[in-house]
């Protein structure tokens, strides 16, 4: 999904594997295997380019970021006391931003 993400558009499992293999030596194959996976999943969506598919986000990295902290927050028995801890674990400007986003109208 880094990948995905970093380069943004769409793209092949060759051009995947172009950027992965700057950090490790991966297969082809590997990677084919694993976009189908997330594919499947629901995180990327595909479409025909020549003989391969090409892959694409369905959602931001920041979007997938807050899917996750609300499902991990519906975890929690005690939502608030949850909260609490996430705020007190912020940083001061997480925080000025978080207090300007909740005076934001919506």
């Amino acid at each position: 999904m880094e990948a995905v993400w970093d380069r943004g558009g769409w793209l092949t499992p060759r051009e995947v594997l172009d950027v992965l293999t700057t950090e490790r030596e991966l297969a082809y194959t590997t990677v084919m295997t694993i976009l189908v996976r997330l594919w499947r999943k629901g995180l990327l969506e595909r479409r025909k380019d020549g003989r391969a598919f090409a892959y694409h986000a369905v959602q931001s990295r920041e979007e997938w970021t807050a899917h996750r902290m609300g499902e991990l927050l519906a975890l929690s028995n005690d939502r608030a006391e949850a909260l609490s801890h996430f705020v007190e674990a912020m940083g001061q400007a997480d925080r000025v931003q978080l207090r300007r986003l909740l005076r934001i109208d919506r």
